[in-house]
């Protein structure tokens, strides 16, 4: 018979460190946590051969007094709650009191401090053994230096499971990117092998938070973002948010602060990506540096041994609050807006500016047939095939418009809203195809459009249009798919989502607790058109589904919504994937590429995709238009001559 027996402090701490300290990175971080806690305006990181050899950690914090000194290795010792209201309503980052006793105890650890008001510093040294600790003074300014050498020495098995050097310090490279983006006002430095990598200065104004997010992020993020600052139920959302189109393939640049601590919570990743799911490609992920502040009372952060999850008290207002505020601040986004993105407001004039109306990595993609050449070499291709005496006409004449107007005309094409089918109709515009375009009555010269009139198409797949502030170039289709996409949601919506009942009920075996669900989720269903009833403990029953879902995998569709209703409260599945089909059928209805437009097909165009935008759905997803000036196209077709 096994007998029970209490563990040994020194187990007990390397039981609990295989929770707390996991790798380099992990030490670093609560580390840093404590030097943040304790006040620290400036922190110092040395680190050698990816922090397993060595970690040394400077802060000019508030310090440690003598008395403590021993007191802070051991387990569940902390100076930052004390009763249970504490805990409830926690500001700080660090709040168990196991860091500092869980690193000790697999490695060799040096702790040198100064408290303030004290005129001597004092230091504690362990190395893997029970937290009886000789104190002994020592020289060191105000404040804290804690030197972790050896990590896991005694315990070779977690040692194996380290990886290279390159990549511990990529890890550990990374948490102290995450602090430095949460606390503004704080200094840092990272050295890695007497190298200095990071050297970044408390931050004073938001040019130079700007700054940081450039040197951390790069130049690209702040270049393509848009600032954001809402307030609301007592909730208070700020940061940056990119462009879609600074979309990612990985999820790698996104970062989420709750009262400054950086989580990753279901929740908040379900309203971001909700938000931007109408104007990002499949596969692709959105940018963002967000901040969220509330009262601490709200939510709780003791819910996971790295403090990385938070738990809402009110978790449908905070995904309702985030969601609304972040996709508002996105459609918002105009081709006329005199907002430009944050760091974006040098004027147009250079294709290689940083603009979000400039061809940018991203917008130059579509307007090359979606090739890896150069964002100019549709120029040159342009000018191969029209000829460049043909063009620079076209230009000399546009040279000597000073701006002029012409009556809207409606689009040659619509849509049926029951079938969603695209058919062609005769033009219903004055302007006729043999019109000279650049002929105007005095009547004509008085406002622009922001996408300007039509003036040429270009290889078959590009609108040449002069606005007020130079050319824009569209891309015809991906232009035409979102109009008629748009309608397209329009009727689908505005009908209230016409329902088909079904000859034959599909019936679905589900556990009791997803048949709990759909019994309390039946409006959810119900808002698109669906009728899903319970019929057993085990059992539910669709009798109904909307006309454009008919065809679709019915009872798949149903899981995947009582699966994202069971892990995350809410759920935009069938949304989604209604909006899917009706974006595969605006593609196939859409204008296809080396069509020939008449002026007037072309004018109605830019005026159709003018509206999309001003009713609030923005195409940032999938770029259709791209500003240049006169002198950038004079240096590109001097080049392409």
């Amino acid at each position: 018979m096994q007998r029970i027996n209490l563990l040994s402090p020194r187990l007990a701490n390397q039981i609990a460190a295989g929770e707390v300290v996991e790798r380099p990175a992990s030490v670093v971080k609560e580390l840093l946590e404590n030097s943040l806690d304790a006040g620290a305006s400036q922190l110092d990181i040395d680190v050698e051969q990816g922090g397993v050899r060595c970690i040394k950690i400077r802060d000019n914090g508030t310090g440690i007094m003598k008395e403590d000194l021993s007191l802070a290795l051991s387990r569940h010792a902390t100076s930052k709650i004390v009763t249970l209201d504490d805990l409830e309503a926690v500001r700080t980052l660090g709040f168990r009191g196991e860091a500092l006793a869980s690193i000790s105890s697999v490695s060799r650890m040096h702790l040198t401090s100064r408290a303030e008001n004290e005129q001597e510093a004092w230091r504690v040294e362990a190395e893997g053994k029970d937290m009886a600790a000789a104190v002994r003074p020592a020289s060191h300014p105000q404040g804290t230096t804690i030197e972790v050498r050896d990590l896991f020495f005694n315990t070779p098995a977690r040692r194996k499971f380290l990886r290279t050097e390159k990549t511990e310090f990529v890890h550990l490279e990374e948490v102290v990117k995450r602090l430095a983006l949460s606390r503004y006002e704080t200094g840092f430095r990272l050295s890695h092998n007497g190298k200095q990598v990071y050297d970044l200065r408390p931050v004073t104004d938001q040019l130079h938070a700007e700054h940081r997010l450039a040197t951390l992020l790069g130049k690209k993020f702040i270049e393509n973002a848009l600032t954001l600052d809402v307030e609301a139920a007592g909730l208070r959302l700020w940061g940056w948010i990119g462009l879609p189109t600074f979309s990612r393939s990985q999820a790698d640049l996104q970062y989420f602060f709750v009262n400054g601590r950086v989580v990753k919570d279901k929740l908040v990743a379900h309203a971001v990506r909700q938000a931007y799911r109408d104007v990002l490609y499949n596969g692709r992920h959105p940018t963002f540096v967000l901040y969220l502040e509330l009262d601490p009372s709200t939510v709780d952060v003791n819910v996971h041994p790295t403090k990385h999850e938070v738990r809402f008290r009110d978790g449908r207002l905070v995904h309702d609050f985030l969601f609304s505020r972040i996709h508002k601040a996105i459609a918002d986004v105009r081709p006329e807006s005199d907002a430009a993105p944050t760091g974006m407001n040098d004027p147009v004039g250079s294709v290689e500016g940083a603009r979000a109306a400039d061809i940018t990595e991203q917008s130059a993609l579509p307007l090359s047939n979606r090739a890896t050449a150069s964002s100019m070499d549709w120029m040159r291709s342009a000018t191969n095939s029209v000829g460049t005496s043909e063009v620079r006409g076209q230009l000399d004449g546009m040279r000597r418009l000073s701006g002029y107007a012409q009556q809207y005309v409606s689009s040659t094409e619509v849509v049926d809203p029951e079938t969603g089918e695209v058919r062609e109709v005769a033009p219903l515009s004055d302007v006729g195809q043999n019109e000279n375009p650049f002929e105007r009555s005095e009547s004509d010269y008085q406002t622009v459009p922001p996408l300007g009139f039509a003036v040429a198409q270009l290889h078959g797949v590009y609108i040449l249009s002069e606005s007020e502030q130079g050319l824009i170039l569209v891309d015809m289709h991906a232009a035409h798919e979102r109009i008629v996409y748009e309608r397209m949601k329009a009727a689908f919506y505005q009908k209230n989502i016409s329902s088909q009942p079904l000859l034959v009920p599909i019936n679905i075996a589900v556990s009791q607790s997803e048949a709990d669900l759909v019994e309390e989720s039946g409006e959810v269903f119900g808002a698109f058109g669906f009728c899903v009833e319970r019929t057993g403990l085990e059992s539910v029953m669709v009798r109904e589904v909307p006309v454009i879902l008919i065809r679709g995998d019915v009872e798949g569709l149903v899981r995947d919504v009582i699966s994202d209703l069971s892990a995350n409260g809410v759920s935009d599945l069938l949304a989604s994937r209604a909006n899917e089909l009706m974006a595969s059928m605006a593609c196939h209805g859409a204008v296809r590429a080396n069509r020939k437009l008449t002026i007037a097909e072309m004018n109605s165009l830019l005026r159709d995709m003018e509206v999309t935008e001003r009713s609030g759905q923005c195409n940032h997803g999938r770029p259709t238009w791209a500003h240049l000036s006169m002198s950038d196209l004079d240096k590109l077709f001097l080049r392409g001559r």
